[in-house]
């Protein structure tokens, strides 16, 4: 039993944390690390993050496969994908990580701290008006495991929460809005929008002028989702009209974001170099130790992607 690893020890750890995390948590489990596959009769597992199928082997015995990339669009429908069920690498809580991020950015708008530090750089003292959290109301699109942590969190801050999302969640702690028909409603009525949508063909550029017209004057919005969610242009129109006040931006296309950019420069953005979140060595080794005993108790994936859908 044989689990290949894809560049995972290229952006997460080194061969030696990866080979030692794995000795200790799946002593069971020999790891090879690509391009030495060795025999491909042998692997199981394919563990990965930016894969190139058009390089990467398909094992004939292969069981499952595990992704770290946030998003499967730039892979799943390419046609060496070997038919397999495809597994996140992802905490079924959430990242804690990614909740401190999207709180932290939701709590500098709400707290008008852009503004603040303008001023601080102009060397005015100048108070504005501080409105309360149940007078600001969060929307997150998208409500996923990763949303739904800090979702909650904002709300036992005070703040109305609701989320919107492709179908109907009955059992959501928080209001939510579903399907196209739904979209409007809900944007009229979120005054700081979460992204946290994979990418698809629906949600591709979901934040346009068309969109940004339905918030409230003086909206704000948290990417952290893909790049391809916001169309720039419109961004940067929204935000020097003042139907939006500001925009915080850890996605981008393409990345790195380039020096000539106006994001960089743009007054009422924050860049941020796609950095919401790092998990260690250990948390995803034991992600795979637990999917892997989940499929050998007969089980299925612990996260697993719908193809179809394409998250």
């Amino acid at each position: 039993m044989a689990l290949l690893l894809v560049n995972l020890d290229k952006f997460i750890g080194d061969v030696e944390t990866w080979r030692a995390t794995f000795a200790e948590q799946i002593p069971d489990l020999e790891l090879r690390i690509f391009p030495d596959a060795g025999d491909l009769s042998e692997i199981d597992y394919l563990a990965f993050m930016r894969p190139d199928f058009d390089v990467i082997p398909a094992p004939p015995n292969l069981k499952a496969m595990f992704t770290r990339s946030a998003g499967v669009d730039s892979f799943i429908r390419h046609p060496n994908v070997p038919q397999v069920p495809l597994g996140k690498l992802e905490p079924s809580g959430g990242d804690p990580m990614m909740t401190e991020y999207v709180i932290m950015h939701v709590l500098r708008f709400h707290r008008d701290m852009p503004g603040y530090q303008q001023r601080q750089a102009n060397r005015e003292w100048h108070r504005v008006a501080i409105t309360r959290p149940e007078e600001r109301r969060i929307g997150f699109l998208g409500y996923g495991m990763m949303a739904t942590a800090p979702a909650l969190v904002l709300k036992s801050l005070g703040f109305p929460v609701s989320a919107w999302t492709r179908t109907p969640k009955p059992d959501a702690e928080i209001p939510v809005f579903h399907g196209e028909d739904q979209l409007e409603a809900f944007l009229n009525q979120t005054d700081i929008a979460v992204c946290l949508l994979p990418l698809t063909k629906e949600t591709e550029g979901i934040f346009c002028a068309r969109t940004f017209a339905m918030m409230p004057k003086g909206a704000m919005l948290v990417n952290v989702g893909r790049g391809k969610h916001v169309l720039t242009n419109d961004l940067i129109a929204a935000l020097d009209s003042g139907q939006l006040a500001y925009a915080a931006l850890d996605a981008h296309v393409p990345e790195p974001l380039p020096p000539e950019s106006p994001l960089w420069a743009h007054p009422k953005i924050t860049v941020m170099p796609h950095v919401a979140r790092r998990p260690t060595v250990a948390q995803l080794v034991t992600e795979i130790a637990a999917n892997i005993q989940s499929l050998d108790a007969g089980g299925g994936l612990l996260q697993e992607i719908d193809k179809k859908a394409g998250y």
